[in-house]
């Protein structure tokens, strides 16, 4: 059974998504603002999430953002903003699709269905090929070369996040607080040690380079 995350902060919209989407077989849980929303994709799994785009504290386009920093999950935006400029850079930004207020619940079911159905089926491809390296994201093995990476916990998930989104930068704090699921407090040294010590196992495999520092910013796969 799927489950979908529900972020809208009208109660009446929030209940009768909750009602559409559960009498078609959904599980769902409610959130009413834009926060804490990473957090809680990190500690359940999810299969969707509708996001309204005005939001109490954090914007929903902020909130896409942060999604995106973590996750390739479809995020379908619910709003009363129909303008097509809105809708282009949403959809830019890493949306699925976009559902304009008030919307007929019939079409809303069908469009959670569609992006479910169509992610699920793009979720079959689970190698990753990048010059000498291949990652099998289900078995959770990195190769290079050939040779298998004896990474440590962490250090595959850091590379694993790296090469999943190879165009994104992500700051100490993105990766710390990713993966360990705490707060970045701005001690450095945990990242660097991590990322020195996979650069040193690639090292041992390939005169390749797959990390890039980006000076002020952070790390991303390079190019």
């Amino acid at each position: 059974m799927e489950h979908i995350l529900i972020i809208e902060d009208e109660k009446d919209v929030n209940k009768i998504l909750t009602q559409t989407l559960r009498n078609n077989g959904y599980e769902t849980v409610s959130l009413y603002n834009g926060l804490n929303v990473t957090q809680i994709l990190l500690d359940r799994q999810f299969d969707m999430v509708l996001l309204d785009l005005m939001l109490p504290y954090k914007s929903g386009d902020e909130v896409l953002k942060d999604i995106r920093s973590i996750s390739d999950i479809p995020v379908i935006i619910i709003s009363a903003k129909d303008m097509v400029r809105t809708k282009v850079d949403l959809l830019a930004a890493g949306a699925d699709d976009y559902i304009t207020k008030p919307f007929d619940l019939e079409e809303m079911a069908a469009r959670v269905a569609s992006n479910i159905r169509r992610y699920n089926t793009n979720d079959i491809v689970k190698t990753v090929s990048y010059k000498e390296l291949v990652a099998d994201m289900e078995a959770k093995i990195i190769t290079i070369n050939g040779q298998n990476l004896q990474l440590t916990a962490k250090e595959y998930q850091m590379f694993e996040l790296l090469i999943k989104y190879p165009n994104k930068v992500f700051s100490k704090a993105n990766l710390y607080e990713t993966i360990w699921r705490e707060e970045y407090l701005g001690d450095d040294n945990v990242i660097k040690t991590h990322i020195s010590n996979i650069r040193n196992k690639i090292k041992a495999n390939s005169s390749e380079e797959y990390i890039e520092t980006v000076w002020g910013l952070g790390y991303r796969l390079a190019k």
